[in-house]
C-alpha cells in the first residue's frame, strides 16, 4: 500500500470556537482525516503573538478548543492532535530558519501591514509578531507536510514557508520539501448582526452555546434591513439569514424562501424557526459529545498528551536532520 500523504494544519486558541470555525476548518478537518495522514495542532504560540500581554486563559482555551475538535468529529486515532508548545522543536527550528530569513520577506506578508492597522488596542511592535511567518514555516516543514489546507487569501503565507524551505536547502542541501496547498472554499458565514461572524464583533453563534442561547441569538438575528413590515417583499440575496438557510435547510426551504420572500409570501419569523429546526439537528451530535467530554477532562489533556508524544518524534527525527545538514 502507497503511504499516505501528509497534511498539517493548527488553529489558535484565542477564544471559544463558533459556527464560522466549524464550517470554515473543522468540517474539513475532519473530511481529511479520512483520506490523510493529518497533524492538527494547538497553535498556543501563535496566540502570544497578540495576545501576549494576559495568558490568564490560555489553558482554558486550549482545553475549550480541543473539545470542539473532538466533538467536531476529529479523531485522535486517525489524526495527530498535538500542542504546539509541548515541542520545543519547533522553537529550535524557528531559531535556525530566522537566521536565513531576509528581513523584507516578512515586512511584504500581505497580514502584518492589515492587522497593524486594524488592531490598534495593543502594541504589535515586537519581534513575534513580525517574525510569527517564520515560526509557522517550522511548524509545517519541521513535520515534511505534503499539503496545506488553506484559502486563496492565505496563499501567500504558504508561499513565504516555501521560500524559507528552498533558501535552507540552497544553503544546506536538499532537506525540506515543497508543501503544497490544498486549496478549499471556506463558506463565509454571517454573526446574527449580518457581519462575519467573529469573536470580536461578538456576533457569533458558539458550538458550547446551549439550544436555548442558539434560539434566542437567530431568533433576535438582522434579516434584510429594507424589510420593516411582514408585508415587506424582502431580498434573500442580501440577508444574512438566507446565507444560514443555504449552508443549513434543505435545497426545497431555500428554493421557498427564494420565491416567496420578494413577495412577501414568508415572514422572516416563519423563516427564523425552520432555520433553527435544521441548525439545532446539526448541531445536537456536537453538543452531545461537548457534555461528556467535559465531564471527563482528564480524557482531554490525555488526548493532547499523548498527540504530542507522538508528534514529537516525527519533529526530533527531522530537527536533527536538520542540525546534521548544518554541522550543527
Amino acid at each position: 500500500m502507497s503511504k499516505k500523504k501528509r497534511v498539517l494544519s493548527g488553529m489558535q486558541p484565542s477564544g471559544l470556537l463558533h459556527l464560522g470555525n466549524l464550517m470554515g476548518a473543522l468540517d474539513n478537518w475532519r473530511t481529511l482525516q479520512e483520506e490523510y495522514e493529518c497533524y492538527y495542532f494547538i497553535a498556543d504560540w501563535h496566540a502570544l503573538t497578540t495576545q501576549y500581554s494576559d495568558t490568564s486563559k490560555m489553558r482554558t482555551f486550549v482545553h475549550e478548543m480541543v473539545i470542539d475538535w473532538l466533538s467536531a468529529g476529529l479523531d485522535p486515532n486517525k489524526s495527530v492532535l498535538f500542542q504546539q508548545s509541548q515541542l520545543p522543536e519547533h522553537a529550535v527550528l524557528h531559531v535556525l530558519f530566522s537566521m536565513i530569513t531576509p528581513l523584507p520577506w516578512l515586512e511584504r506578508v500581505p497580514t502584518y501591514k492589515e492587522k497593524m492597522e486594524q488592531i490598534n488596542d495593543r502594541d504589535l511592535y515586537t519581534y513575534g509578531f513580525l517574525g510569527y511567518p517564520v515560526l509557522q514555516a517550522a511548524d509545517i516543514l519541521i513535520y515534511e507536510a505534503d499539503y496545506v489546507p488553506v484559502g486563496i487569501d492565505q496563499l501567500p503565507h504558504l508561499e513565504l514557508t516555501r521560500e524559507i524551505g528552498r533558501r535552507f536547502n540552497s544553503f544546506y542541501g536538499e532537506v525540506f520539501p515543497d508543501p503544497q496547498p490544498l486549496l478549499t472554499q471556506y463558506p463565509k458565514l454571517p454573526g446574527t448582526d449580518g457581519r462575519k461572524m467573529s469573536k470580536s464583533y461578538n456576533n457569533c453563534l458558539y458550538l458550547s452555546d446551549t439550544p436555548e442561547s442558539i434560539t434566542k441569538k437567530v431568533m433576535a438575528m438582522v434579516t434584510d434591513p429594507a424589510r420593516q413590515r411582514r408585508t415587506d417583499p424582502g431580498n434573500p440575496d442580501i440577508c444574512p439569514l438566507y446565507s444560514l438557510n443555504q449552508i443549513f435547510a434543505p435545497r426545497e426551504w431555500c428554493d421557498h424562501v427564494k420565491r416567496e420572500c420578494p413577495k412577501a409570501g414568508i415572514g422572516c419569523v416563519d423563516d427564523k424557526k425552520e432555520l433553527l429546526k435544521h441548525l439545532l439537528a446539526y448541531l445536537k451530535p456536537i453538543q452531545d459529545k461537548r457534555k461528556e467530554l467535559i465531564a471527563n477532562p482528564k480524557q482531554v489533556q490525555e488526548i493532547i498528551d499523548a498527540g504530542s508524544a507522538k508528534a514529537r518524534i516525527v519533529a526530533r527525527e527531522m530537527l536533527g536532520r536538520v542540525q546534521e545538514a548544518m554541522k550543527l
